[in-house]
């Protein structure tokens, strides 16, 4: 007998509600959580697979989450929890019990001296890379540190091997300026 009206309903505003409080939190916790996923599985790929794994599966859990000030760390353990299985399942990782190691943990060869060394390289590498934007970045990582060739980066970054080459090109050169700020 009544015909829908063009004004949403009390339930389309609560639905549309939940669906943008879902987009702001996936938003401002995408380049976290794949970064720290990345970090532990270091492949861009698989990282970006189990960064939507991990969104799914909070996102399936979300009606268990009662304080939304801990809902960045919950996600962090979900992210991280779901990358160690991913390596587990293939194998890329192995636990043991600390006291069951006869090596040191760290290659004689390096001294303290330059393993501080080695770590501030690599944070500088990572602001530099930060400096980018994302296309960019992945374009960059895909190409030069994966090694894939530019018709599989353009389908993965789902568009035309000219913008990935122009993606490419932009990040060399803005990454070779962030450089050569550090040597002036």
């Amino acid at each position: 007998m009544s015909e829908r009206s063009g004004a949403p309903s009390g339930l389309d505003k609560v639905l549309e509600s939940a669906q943008e409080q879902q987009s702001r939190f996936i938003s401002e916790n995408l380049r976290r959580v794949f970064l720290l996923i990345y970090h532990k599985v270091g492949n861009v790929a698989d990282a970006q697979d189990l960064t939507q794994e991990a969104f799914i599966k909070a996102l399936q859990r979300q009606d268990q989450l009662k304080d939304l000030d801990k809902a960045a760390h919950w996600l962090s353990r979900i992210a991280t929890n779901t990358a160690i299985d991913f390596l587990r399942r293939h194998g890329k990782v192995n636990f043991c019990d600390v006291d069951s190691l006869v090596e040191p943990l760290t290659e004689p060869s390096v001294t303290p001296e330059q393993a501080v060394l080695h770590s501030e390289r690599r944070e500088y590498l990572e602001r530099g890379l930060s400096a980018l934007t994302e296309r960019e970045r992945v374009a960059l990582i895909l190409r030069d540190v994966e090694g894939l060739p530019a018709d599989e980066v353009a389908r993965q970054l789902n568009c035309s091997k000219a913008t990935v080459r122009s993606h490419i090109a932009n990040a060399r050169i803005k990454f070779r300026r962030y450089m050569a700020r550090r040597k002036s």
